[in-house]
């Protein structure tokens, strides 16, 4: 359950990610439940480098449920309990004074650095709400599985402003990637970096299209997945129309063949390795951050079907480096950009 954002673990566990926040208050607060992030030491060096204002007026917005949250001021202290908005907000050089699940975020997204000393919060599927409230936040930001979502209302008693996102459609997966990018920016009053850092997105993405068109690929056909491994046998992840990497694959020219199923938020469908057959020619890319769950790659490896495979036999089955979200923001869709360019220009 490791690689889900919250929206998806909640939408299998939701009975009992309830039950678990009902009594979480219960839970000792770490040590550092109440420490200051180390600060713009650990920031990125683009924030190093940000010249861009913080507004400092009222905000008033409405969250991805339709509830407006009000703030005096925008808000400085946020907890953040989802990875992607964990990334926004440090991108935005907003450093969270509390975050669930550390060290899956410093595993799984490496397209910015926690400062040191960040309090973590528990998981994201069930927040420490106590160690929450020792965090002293102004504006927690949660992804929120639907508009019943029984986390919102448990946070709410906190007494601190809740703002409710939704991570991913697949109906529109940039732009949705976007959106939440621009909300979490009006909360924390950082509107005049989000434009920035978007502007930058865009162009990296058209110059890096340039890259793709000029190498003349062999064929622009491709499939991205992932996989995990359960009682010894490898479950593949197809990222299909409506995946954020298939999106940013086809922004570059490539054409995405995996047209089965897929689930309406985050495009993925399910299969197997027998299943990977049906793609023909593509070529295939892969995640390869190491799941403490299971390594599906070296069992990919050891077996004959993917073995065979036109795209390994012919050396275009290409893992992705470690490290790079799948359900980021714009520095993590930076990195996939990045990595398919390099993967696909390679002499």
């Amino acid at each position: 359950m490791t690689r889900f954002p919250r929206r998806a673990i909640a939408a299998v566990t939701a009975a009992a990610a309830a039950a678990a926040l009902a009594a979480c208050g219960t839970t000792e607060v770490p040590e550092d439940g109440g420490a200051e992030p180390a600060g713009a030491a650990a920031i990125s060096e683009s924030c190093a480098e940000d010249t861009t204002t913080t507004s400092t007026g009222p905000v008033t917005l409405t969250d991805d449920l339709g509830r407006t949250v009000e703030l005096a001021e925008p808000a400085e202290r946020v907890a953040v309990l989802e990875w992607q908005q964990v990334e926004d907000a440090l991108t935005l050089c907003v450093a969270p004074v509390a975050v669930a699940d550390v060290e899956g975020f410093t595993t799984w997204d490496t397209a910015e650095v926690l400062p040191e000393g960040t309090a973590d919060v528990g998981t994201r599927g069930e927040p420490n709400l106590d160690a929450l409230a020792a965090a002293d936040p102004d504006l927690i930001i949660v992804e929120a599985a639907g508009p019943d979502d029984p986390i919102v209302a448990q946070l709410e008693e906190l007494g601190v402003p809740v703002l409710a996102t939704v991570g991913a459609d697949a109906a529109d997966p940039i732009g949705t990637m976007k959106g939440l990018f621009t909300l979490i920016a009006e909360a924390t009053g950082r509107t005049e970096r989000a434009e920035v850092v978007l502007e930058q997105f865009d162009a990296h993405l058209a110059e890096a299209k340039q890259q793709v068109t000029e190498a003349d690929l062999a064929t622009t056909d491709f499939v991205y997945f992932d996989g995990s491994v359960d009682g010894g046998n490898v479950a593949i992840r197809p990222f299909g129309e409506g995946a954020l990497f298939t999106a940013l694959g086809e922004e570059l020219g490539l054409q995405n063949v995996w047209t089965e199923e897929t689930d309406p938020v985050y495009g993925l469908g399910r299969t197997d390795i027998e299943g990977l057959t049906t793609v023909g020619e593509a070529n295939l890319f892969y995640t390869s951050t190491d799941d403490p769950e299971g390594d599906y790659v070296s069992e990919l490896e050891k077996n004959e079907l993917w073995t065979s495979l036109p795209a390994v036999e012919e050396g275009r089955a290409h893992a992705f480096p470690s490290g790079i979200w799948t359900f980021g923001g714009p520095r993590s869709a930076e990195q996939a950009v990045d990595a398919y360019v390099e993967i696909l220009t390679a002499p």
